[in-house]
């Protein structure tokens, strides 16, 4: 993060932000969920006003989670047995900013993580004081002194020790191969950018046990835009490969995810054996309203399933500097892969129940889909196979389209399968769902046309008789 603000300004614009936390550590922030997905109970955003969110999977069988607060002055931590259970999770404050000295200022982006049997959040932080210093942001963490981190004292631990003294942030760890390695951003001197990506395996929790490899400078058109950024690293490893992803250019519309990937065999201390994507793979979604997508991580659902977590805005314009906007909101969806085993991001799903893709039973690669406004059975883009089942009267769902958001499926008098506005949307727009024969499995049955379904009949989407072979779809 790259701004030119005092630190005067930013305390006059942080003092009427409302609080984050009452006094009994709940968000005061979060709001009411909406209606829950069929599914799994997620509703985006899973929590509002957190920023530069980081959920796990705990070996206890908890979530963490842990995010940046829109005043930017202290660390916090949540955690719950389902995902959908953060949204309205007690929350901790760990540790307050310091009254003076490089810890006084701006908290930004930390992370928890399990270092030899101590829990340690890292974080980034600046001292106070106004001017340009205020952004000398440097790496620290703070440990906490027992094995539950909801309930431990935690204590500042120290700097990390990077190879500049120079602006670096954005620190996470993880395991490969037997071996702990340390990603994070960093201005190397001589470089003339804001930010790079680099990785160096780890001596202790603070230090490196060898010279960092570069793996990534700024110099595509989408990451240079406003300022010259690679930051935030996330680590995924799938499919015999190893994934990192990273945030890109500034922190409004602009902001986006690029990706590296690696064979998982490889020494991936050379930079040479790291591809970076030629174009941002998660981007800001007008037809979603979801803008500024960044700063994820990644998890997996109770079914351990991936799941990419990020944050984004509800709009695009801001008024005034993108510090003072609380609205980048912590958000999760499903990350699905294609055929050759690389993630496809998709496009960010918007706010709402969880949507889900239909493929049709024993046809792979037949999905449920939409060109525009035209169905279709077959393959389409991934964004172009994910609907909503959105609760409607009488226990039935509407399937809307997460590209056409005010629009639903219909079904015609002739039994053909097109798509309508949800404003006025009469009987034939209503389908129940009904558990298939096979786990996972699901048929839709027209409520005005009770005992049909929608079925994948060659390459169209049409009513046939609900028992029909074609009427069965895989959820996922």
């Amino acid at each position: 993060m790259h701004f030119t603000l005092s630190r005067r300004a930013f305390a006059a614009g942080a003092a009427m932000l409302p609080m984050a936390c009452t006094q009994a550590g709940k968000t005061a922030l979060t709001g009411t969920p909406a209606a829950a997905s069929s599914s799994d109970g997620i509703v985006n955003p899973l929590v509002k006003h957190r920023a530069d969110a980081q959920v796990f999977r705990h070996e206890d069988g908890f979530y963490y989670m842990t995010g940046s607060v829109p005043e930017y002055d202290r660390l916090v931590l949540r955690r719950s047995r389902t995902l959908a259970g953060l949204t309205d999770a007690e929350e901790r404050v760990l540790w307050r900013h310091q009254a003076s000295g490089p810890m006084s200022g701006f908290i930004w982006a930390p992370e928890l993580h399990l270092i030899d049997g101590r829990w340690v959040m890292y974080f980034a932080a600046g001292p106070s004081g106004g001017g340009e210093d205020v952004f000398r942001i440097r790496t620290y963490a703070v440990v906490c002194d027992g094995p539950d981190p909801m309930r431990g004292n935690w204590s500042v631990l120290g700097e990390f020790q990077a190879p500049w003294d120079s602006f670096n942030l954005d620190s996470t760890v993880f395991m490969h191969r037997g071996t702990r390695y340390f990603a994070w951003a960093q201005r190397e001197p001589g470089i003339e950018t804001n930010s790079n990506l680099y990785i160096a395996p780890m001596a202790s929790a603070l230090t490196l046990s060898a010279p960092p490899a570069r793996l990534t400078v700024p110099t595509l058109d989408w990451e240079v835009r406003g300022f010259k950024v690679n930051e935030a690293p996330a680590v995924l490893e799938k499919n015999g490969k190893l994934f990192i992803t990273y945030s890109a250019s500034a922190t409004d519309a602009r902001y986006c995810l690029g990706l590296l990937t690696a064979d998982a065999d490889a020494n991936i201390m050379d930079p040479r054996v790291w591809t970076k994507s030629p174009k941002p793979v998660f981007t800001s979604c007008p037809e979603t309203s979801v803008y500024g997508p960044g700063h994820n991580s990644f998890t997996v659902d109770e079914e351990g399933r991936d799941m990419l977590v990020y944050h984004g805005r509800d709009y695009e314009q801001i008024e005034g500097d993108p510090l003072f906007n609380p609205d980048r909101h912590t958000r999760v969806q499903r990350l699905y892969f294609d055929a050759q085993g690389n993630p496809d991001f998709g496009v960010p799903v918007g706010n709402g129940p969880l949507p889900e893709r239909f493929e049709a039973a024993g046809r792979p690669g037949t999905w449920l889909a939409h060109e525009g406004t035209q169905t279709k059975a077959g393959q389409a883009p991934l964004p172009q196979t994910q609907f909503r089942s959105l609760p409607a009267e009488g226990g039935a769902v509407r399937l809307s389209p997460i590209l056409l958001r005010s629009q639903c499926l219909t079904a015609a008098a002739d039994g053909t399968i097109g798509i309508g506005s949800i404003d006025g949307a009469s009987a034939a727009s209503l389908f129940r769902r009904i558990p298939g024969p096979v786990q996972g499995s699901v048929r839709f049955e027209s409520l005005a046309r009770p005992g049909q379904a929608i079925a994948a009949e060659g390459a169209a989407l049409r009513l046939a008789a609900a028992g029909a072979s074609t009427t069965l779809w895989k959820a996922s």
